[in-house]
């Protein structure tokens, strides 16, 4: 990977922005079949959530990992993390009228519940292996 590429994948701003554009794209998708403003209001909130979640995920994983030991550290951390985003997600898409909730938030949930699962296990792994 040359230097420019690495700079860009390690950037904070870069991993915001995406997640912003392409989860607030699958929120405006997935509520598509409702008149408007209603998927643009619900992609807005989407981005703006996922931008947010993206920014505090890795250091919630870092914090979490930190208070478990043995085989619940491995799993506790990232159920926490995705409890806790299923909570922040459904309320604020309530509050803010999404028409399709459970499908705004399928894809944004698997996507940071698997990097928090990956991540969670990679600092994880020292502390488990015999």
């Amino acid at each position: 990977m040359n230097s420019r590429l690495r700079v860009l994948a390690r950037s904070s701003v870069v991993h915001v922005v995406f997640a912003f554009v392409a989860m607030g794209g699958w929120a405006l998708f997935a509520n598509r079949h409702h008149p408007m403003p209603r998927p643009l209001v619900a992609g807005l909130v989407q981005g703006a959530l996922s931008a947010a979640l993206t920014l505090c995920l890795k250091s919630a994983i870092d914090a979490l990992s930190r208070r478990f030991r043995g085989l619940t550290r491995l799993w506790m951390p990232p159920l926490l993390a995705c409890l806790a985003s299923t909570s922040i997600l459904v309320a604020i898409h309530a509050l803010t009228g999404t028409p399709e909730i459970l499908k705004t938030i399928a894809v944004p949930l698997v996507v940071s519940t698997s990097y928090a699962v990956a991540y969670n296990y990679s600092i994880s792994r020292g502390e488990l292996e015999p």
